[in-house]
């Protein structure tokens, strides 16, 4: 299995180094890694506080521990990696860290290389990064090794009785904190003791809220409108919410697209003679709908909406729920979101809503348009339910700074 894995993990380098002749994204992958440990040469970071994320959204989930291992041992170093480009091009100036980088390709040659340099007092990957070399070389050198906001699922690898080989790199991780209970329960059947934190993420959306960030020009846009805010939206959500709002009364929506090409915004423009994009708006221009065209902005706006859609339910998968119920707003998303368990739960708790189809959206927003009660009484379940899941964060840094005393 070994042997696969290596075989699996060189052929993936070499694909995505084809990929990068096409690819933006790829190219992004392959130009950034050719430079990282001659960068981590040059910073000298020894006896460092590493963090390890796939992308921008673990790296969400990750920053409240970032953070305060950052504020309860400010004499160690902090480094960050990302995987993916659309982590690491976003944060890679992120002021919370003293270097920031991608990782290499988990080969022995790489990883050995990679610690050398480093050196790190600690090691913390978030929730689903998982890579055999690095984490058996750790554990070799004895640098305690942590894994945040995991959740784990009965379809994964791990729990296939073939599968002795990757059961054993979670048993060289010293502390496992999930977000469920359930995920506690499976990892036991494979003798692999695990503590229930929650998810970091509650933290982090509260922590943005708290943060009280303000936007005038998304306010004078509601001003005294019903405010759909859809976040992260892809052509299949786009398509459906302009078609309500079309025929919506005294209502305004906000799209902030998942990708803000100049093209997609073209084809989103488009749509409808009553949107202006963001960076055009003067204020005084009437329009019904606003299309963001930039980034870093959504976790705020949604401080202005009276009903949040979430994108991505009718394709892959739903985004991130939380940064819109943090405020206290009922959220809606399309079917895909069974992976997700804070829409489950959302959806348990009357503060969540899902549609199978554009009738079934339309007929869940015009309740929540044209029912004041219902949708004050939805929200306030929304609010509540990322409020009492807080303190993930405390739990995880008492067991980190156990081993750093």
């Amino acid at each position: 299995m070994g042997l696969l894995y290596r075989l699996g993990i060189y052929f993936y380098g070499w694909a995505i180094r084809i990929a990068a002749l096409f690819n933006e994204k790829a190219k992004l992958w392959v130009s950034g890694r050719k430079t990282v440990l001659k960068d981590i040469e040059s910073a000298g970071l020894k006896d460092c506080l590493w963090m390890h994320c796939a992308s921008l959204g673990e790296f969400e989930q990750g920053r409240p521990v970032l953070e305060e291992l950052r504020r309860k041992h400010p004499n160690y170093p902090i480094f960050l990696t990302f995987f993916s480009p659309s982590g690491y091009e976003i944060r890679k100036n992120y002021p919370g860290a003293d270097l920031v980088t991608y990782l290499p390709l988990d080969t022995r040659k790489n990883v050995t290389r990679f610690l050398d340099l480093v050196s790190p007092k600690i090691a913390v990957f978030v929730k689903y990064e998982i890579w055999h070399c690095y984490f058996r070389e750790l554990a070799k050198r004895q640098v305690p090794l942590f894994l945040i906001s995991s959740i784990f699922r009965p379809d994964q690898i791990y729990f296939r009785s073939f599968a002795k080989w990757f059961r054993n790199t979670l048993k060289g991780i010293n502390q496992i904190y999930t977000q469920d209970q359930e995920s506690i329960r499976l990892l036991k059947e494979i003798d692999i003791v695990a503590a229930l934190s929650g998810d970091t993420r509650f933290d982090r959306v509260l922590a943005i809220k708290k943060s009280g960030g303000e936007m005038p020009k998304v306010d004078a846009f509601a001003g005294n409108h019903t405010t759909i805010v859809a976040g992260s939206t892809w052509p299949a959500d786009e398509s459906k919410l302009i078609e309500f709002v079309k025929s919506a009364e005294d209502t305004r929506l906000i799209i902030a697209p998942h990708q803000i090409g100049e093209g997609h915004i073209k084809e989103i423009l488009a749509k409808s003679e009553d949107i202006v994009r963001w960076s055009e708006w003067d204020g005084k221009t009437s329009a019904k709908i606003l299309v963001i065209d930039a980034i870093g902005k959504l976790s705020t706006i949604y401080r202005y909406a009276d009903i949040a859609y979430i994108g991505g339910g009718f394709g892959r998968g739903i985004h991130n729920t939380l940064e819109a119920a943090v405020y206290g707003i009922p959220v809606v998303f399309g079917p895909n979101y069974q992976k997700f368990k804070e829409a489950r739960d959302l959806i348990a708790a009357g503060g969540g809503f899902t549609a199978i189809d554009e009738s079934e959206l339309f007929n869940i927003l015009k309740k929540l348009n044209s029912n004041k009660e219902f949708r004050k009484n939805s929200g306030e379940q929304a609010g509540n339910y990322v409020s009492g899941n807080s303190g993930a964060t405390a739990k995880i840094i008492k067991g980190i700074s156990s081993y750093l005393a």
